[in-house]
């Protein structure tokens, strides 16, 4: 199997700047995610589907702006978080990663029914505010791609065609994933808006141009033409936060009481992130040291 092309995103306008468009290639980004939590099929499908959204949400923020995707179906994958920002960085999980459901009428992984047709897509925004920005809107498809759809022109007031698709190998693989974002801004004209409706109705789905080698730059191309003006390309990666200095603050966080019957009682710890599946352990002398340090600190 040849090696996953560099993951990609690009970002530009179209239509005389009518049109905001977004593309991206997610690809390596989704199959490390299913690397890390052992997703199965269709939970693969959903968790790099919501990836890849909010890979091309973040690059809609600024500087150090960050958000959040928490989607809450009534589906046996329970609640999908994907975090990213505005330099590429995105981390993610599922909470229940074994689910994998038979193929849907039309022959594809079943997203919808593993995410469920009932719940909420929340997106909570870091801006550097006060209070982050929190925009809820219900589920009304479960493919996802409907979904960020209706947030955008519900809770964002901006009109969008999101696509999103993830392709699993035989092997449990990630072959591609990707999607883009199109958004209309003032100025477009009616016969312009019919026009891009039946050019995006018309498209192959994500995965299949991506398959044929299409770059996220061509793929837009079949949505608006010619007439697209790319503003920048960033590199997407998944990248987490955690590291075992955290992990120590946190069981410090804990108390004395607390401590102090983890290394007494149990002897040992281990902490795995939610969001890369990292365990980071720690033996009776490691905690008996963290208790040291939260005696030192409080006197006693």
């Amino acid at each position: 199997m040849n090696e996953p092309l560099q993951d990609i995103l690009v970002r530009g306008t179209a239509w005389g700047g009518s049109i905001r468009v977004f593309a991206a290639r997610t690809t390596r980004l989704v199959d490390e995610m299913r690397r890390r939590h052992g997703t199965l099929p269709t939970a693969t499908a959903a968790l790099g589907r919501a990836a890849t959204a909010a890979a091309m949400m973040g690059a809609m923020l600024k500087g150090d702006e960050k958000l959040t995707v928490q989607i809450k179906g009534e589906g046996p994958l329970g609640q999908i978080v994907v975090d990213a920002n505005a330099k590429g960085e995105v981390r993610g999980y599922v909470d229940h990663p074994s689910v994998h459901l038979a193929s849907n009428s039309q022959g594809k992984l079943d997203v919808a029914g593993a995410v469920g047709r009932n719940g909420h897509l929340h997106i909570i925004k870091d801006l550097g505010l006060k209070e982050p920005y929190r925009g809820s809107v219900p589920i009304i498809s479960g493919e996802l791609g409907e979904d960020f759809t209706y947030y955008f022109a519900v809770s964002e007031q901006t009109p969008s065609a999101v696509g999103l698709g993830v392709l699993v190998d035989t092997d449990g693989s990630v072959l591609h994933a990707g999607g883009f974002i199109i958004q209309i801004l003032p100025g477009l004209t009616d016969a312009e808006l019919d026009k891009l409706e039946r050019a995006i109705g018309a498209m192959p789905p994500v995965t299949s141009l991506l398959d044929q080698g299409e770059t996220p730059e061509e793929i837009l191309r079949f949505a608006v033409g010619d007439d697209l003006l790319i503003h920048d390309t960033m590199e997407l990666r998944f990248q987490c936060k955690c590291s075992r200095d955290r992990v120590e603050r946190t069981l410090i966080s804990m108390g004395e009481e607390e401590l102090r019957s983890l290394a007494e009682e149990e002897g040992k710890a281990e902490v795995v992130c939610h969001f890369c599946n990292e365990a980071y352990s720690f033996d009776k002398p490691q905690l008996e040291a963290l208790l040291h340090r939260v005696k030192a600190k409080n006197g006693t």
